[in-house]
């Protein structure tokens, strides 16, 4: 099973606590961000794990090496230039196309999320994605679902109009379910988003599903989100893999 983890971004958002550190090697409690992931993953059977790099790779590289240490094979997939979370996936598929659907998540995020229900659910459906979502009053994107769970909506960078006019309970968790046959719609050598360029269309004219967030999730996308993910480990909120 191969999943990826986007961690190429320089992690502007966070000022001084990235100037001199990639996003994912952020300390929590005295370990990487990007290990709770990586255990995470091994935890729900995923036995590669594809990592890109753009800032500071070297950091990620020396800590982790080729993940034996965790019980994982780690490849490094590096952009010279940002791709975007689908260009990065295009970089990798030659990795990513040896397995019929992979798995792809924010390298920003700690998450405690039952992926085996996630993984069947998408095979039930057949889909060709299938993203994890949850419920926010404020997002950068707006997703709107059938009785089924079939995403028949998807709308990024909403305007206040649109916000108005689609007022849609679900939003982006940055966690899906792809088939690699997702890769075959996305340019060579580009940057592309899955949220901005691929699923507004996609959700038209292919099977797209929603999967409810019923566990943990912590986007680490400013100081006081980090503050909230510290604190959700050391109260015993979060159900740490380490």
């Amino acid at each position: 099973m191969i999943a990826m983890v986007l961690c190429a971004g320089h992690g502007t958002r966070l000022g001084d606590l990235t100037r001199e550190i990639p996003k994912p090697m952020l300390p929590i409690h005295g370990r990487p961000l990007l290990e709770y992931t990586l255990c995470y993953l091994a935890r729900h059977g995923f036995d590669q794990v594809v990592i890109n790099l753009h800032f500071m790779p070297e950091k990620i590289q020396t800590h982790f090496g080729d993940g034996s240490g965790l019980g994982i094979r780690i490849i490094y997939s590096y952009e010279e230039t940002l791709l975007g979370t689908a260009g990065g996936p295009k970089k990798a598929a030659h990795i990513l196309s040896r397995s019929d659907s992979f798995l792809l998540l924010y390298g920003d995020l700690l998450i405690d999320q039952d992926l085996s229900a996630m993984m069947a659910f998408h095979r039930q459906k057949q889909a060709v994605a299938t993203l994890l979502l949850h419920q926010r009053s404020r997002s950068n994107s707006l997703v709107a679902m059938d009785d089924t769970k079939r995403i028949v909506a998807f709308v990024e960078r909403p305007t206040e109009e649109q916000r108005a006019q689609n007022p849609f309970p679900w939003v982006n968790s940055g966690v899906y379910l792809l088939r690699s046959e997702i890769l075959d719609r996305i340019p060579p050598d580009l940057p592309c988003d899955f949220p901005r360029d691929i699923f507004p269309r996609l959700v038209i004219s292919e099977p797209c599903y929603g999967f409810p967030l019923s566990g943990f999730r912590c986007a680490i996308d400013s100081p006081s989100r980090y503050e909230q993910a510290q604190a959700a480990v050391a109260e015993g909120r979060y159900r740490s893999p380490l």
